[in-house]
Formats: C-alpha cells, structure tokens, sequence
C-alpha cells in the first residue's frame, strides 16, 4: 500500500498565558543558541498537557514523540479525552499550524474541515465561498464548477446559496463545508468533530459520504470524533492519544476498547477522588461497586451497590440511579431508583443496593455510569466509573449460547401453534 501521511517525531509545544513565543529574553536566548548550533533550550523544559492539574511550568507539550504512517484508503479514526491532542494534530496535518518538532510528509491533497466556518468569508456568497474554498485547495475553477451542482444538492442550502454565509446558522455552515470538502477532488479528508453540530439526519448522511470517499472511491480519510458507533462504522484503524502521546494505534476495535477501558479506575483512583464529574456539587458518590462481578453471565443475578455522601445535612436526595453502556458508546439500560418507590428516604453514608434478578445483556464489556440527585436536580453524575464484562450462558436452557452479533439484550420469551 502507498504510504499517503507520515509523521516523524512530531511534537508541538505551546506556552500558556501569552500569543506568540513569549518574553524577548526568551526569544533572544533561541537565538543565541540557534546562531551558534545548538538546541532550542525550550524544547528541554515544558510538562505533559494535563488539564486536571495546576502545572508548574509556563510550557506544555500538546504533543510529544508522534509517529506513524497512513496508507491510501485507510479511514482513520483519531480518539482521546478532552485536552489529548486530537485537534492540534489535525492542525499539523492540515499545514495550519507547524510543529516545534519533527516532519509530516504528505503525498496528495487535503481538504479539511477543522472549525465551522473555517475557510469562508462571511461577506461571499455560499457559492463564491464553495470557489473560494476550492481555490484554497488547489482546484481549478473548471473543476469546482464540475462538481457545483453535486455540492449544493448535497448540502441542502440551494435556497440560501446567493446569501452571504454571514446569515447561515451554524447547523448551515457545516452541510456547506462538508460538501465542499467532501466532493472536491482531494486524496485525503481531514474531519474534526464539528459534524456533532449537524442535525441527525446530516450526521448519519456525512457519515455515509466519508464511507463512500474511503472505500469507493480510495481516499484517506482522518476523523476525530467522540462518538464510538460512529468511529467503529466508519474506521478501519484507530490512533489512541493520552496527554499529548500515542497510547495505542492499529485496528479500530482494538483501539477503541482501550479508549472505553481506560477510565480513571484503572490509574488506581477512587471515585471519591474522581474530578471529572457533572452536578450541583452537594452531593457526591463515594463507592460503586457490583458485589457478583466475579460471576456475571448473560441471564444471571446482577447486583450493584451505591455509597453517597452530602455536605449539607438539610439536603433531600430523592433519586439514585445508573446507567449500563456498550463499548460503542451505546445506552443499553438505565435504572432509577424512581421507576420503583421501594425507598422512602436515602441516608448518606448508607448501601443502597439494586438487584437485577434476570441480567438481559448479551455476552460481551460494558460501562457503568451513576448519578445521585436532589429534589433540585442531579448532584453528581460521574461516567465511566468502572467496566465489567458479562460471561455466556445457556440462557434459553437448549445448549445454545446467544450471539453478541444478533442484538444487544435477550429475552425470555415461548412460541405457540
């Protein structure tokens, strides 16, 4: 396969607080040592880009050792948490930003789609920008005016395309740029999550325009996105990044599995000690825990306990409750403590235990998440708190285990003539 993106040690350092490379002091010492040979003393110094910590360093590395190769027609999904990288790297490949180090070759074309309204001018017209962007691309204007009509159709703003973009809604600037980069004839495509902007209908219909570009018609094809189903249906492999460093890359499902699993829980902090959680805050989960998680199978008993604490004895909690995901980010089954009044009052500091007597879920891994809420509304919502895996069974007692591939629950059920 023709190698198409290739980058070599690539790293990107960053300097809080100020635009530009920062003091004159600081610029006339890489000077310096520039003019005598040596190494940016800069590049020496600086801390991983941990945003969950006060750093004390004005340098971060957004990036650091990346290296990788992409071939022609691959689709490529690039995944992380918040703060990970996955935009400054599209940055670097898109040529908006240079890396501090390092060098990316690229074999062909890009058009990319990094921000909404990235590359339009807000006083042009929808269709002297789909020629503007074009032109950026490198396209001549008988090859945009070739695919004009293909364009517009598919972005769904004939209507408003002799409007200046100025008047467009977010939701419209989106359909347009996607088409234009989407139909322009540029070997690589570089989508960063803006899609998420689009309604649903849109989303599932770019979705299956990349899929097109990547597999019909041979283009490489880079998507950033938080959306698992999205990832895993489109991509064929996957670059993990953590803080800036690739943490994994190779097959899609493989690397998506570790993203999933790759909670706090396994960096060997508590849930008490978690920071990243949602709610008012007065409240808080202390434990979470499934007390058969040794021997869950699809079918048998699942039993979960929840441990609050509150920081003000006055406040009423009135509902406790989880969730179960897949590993494609998928809600399988939520649980509120309200669906069923069976508590009349939640002490803190006290198990509250839900039993399941009949786990419907298929064989396979998945994700917990939990929440504990006031007669306001929820005071702390924490995902991710732990994953468990379900083990097969002989569910419908005939020897046959269920496939994971026909579902994603079972039910007990009994057939008549």
């Amino acid at each position: 396969m023709k190698t198409v993106i290739k980058a070599e040690n690539i790293a990107k350092q960053y300097r809080l607080g100020l635009v530009g490379r920062g003091t004159v002091r600081d610029d006339m010492k890489r000077w310096w040592y520039n003019l005598r040979g040596k190494e940016d003393p800069f590049l020496k110094i600086g801390e991983t880009n941990d945003r969950s910590s006060k750093g004390e360093s004005d340098y971060v590395w957004s990036l650091r050792d990346i290296n990788f190769e992409i071939n022609q027609g691959d689709s490529v999904g690039i995944i992380g948490r918040n703060g990970a990288g996955k935009s400054t790297l599209l940055k670097i490949l898109s040529q908006v930003t240079q890396p501090t180090t390092g060098k990316i070759y690229t074999r062909g074309r890009i058009a990319s789609l990094l921000e909404v309204g990235t590359g339009f001018h807000p006083e042009m017209t929808g269709r002297e920008n789909i020629y503007l962007n074009g032109a950026i691309l490198g396209m001549r204007k008988h090859e945009i005016t070739r695919k004009l009509d293909e364009i517009i159709a598919f972005s769904g703003v004939e209507r408003y395309i002799d409007t200046p973009v100025k008047r467009y809604s977010s939701g419209m600037y989106v359909r347009l740029a996607f088409a234009v980069a989407a139909h322009l004839e540029s070997e690589i495509l570089i989508v960063d999550e803006v899609l998420a902007v689009g309604d649903a209908e849109f989303q599932k219909k770019c979705l299956g325009k990349m899929n097109d570009v990547s597999k019909g018609e041979g283009r490489t094809v880079l998507f950033v996105s938080h959306n698992m189903g999205a990832i895993q249906n489109l991509c064929n492999k996957g670059i993990l990044l953590d803080k800036g460093k690739i943490a994994d890359l190779g097959d899609i499902g493989h690397v998506t599995s570790l993203y999933l699993k790759s909670g706090v829980e396994k960096k060997g902090i508590k849930l008490k000690e978690r920071k990243d959680r949602l709610g008012r805050g007065n409240a808080r989960l202390v434990e979470v825990q499934i007390l058969n998680n040794q021997n869950l199978e699809v079918g048998g008993e699942f039993i979960l306990k929840i441990i609050f604490e509150v920081a003000n004895p006055n406040l009423k909690i009135n509902e406790v409750g989880f969730s179960i995901w897949d590993m494609k980010e998928n809600r399988i089954i939520s649980i509120s403590s309200t669906f069923k009044s069976q508590i009349e009052e939640f002490l803190p500091e006290k198990e509250i235990i839900c039993k399941i007597p009949v786990l419907p879920l298929l064989k396979g891994e998945y994700v917990l998440n939990a929440f504990v809420s006031s007669i306001f509304e929820v005071e702390d919502y924490v995902e991710n708190i732990f994953t468990f895996t379900v083990n097969e069974s002989d569910f419908y007692g005939t020897g046959k285990m269920v496939n994971p591939e026909w579902g994603m629950i079972v039910v007990e059920h009994n057939w008549e003539n």
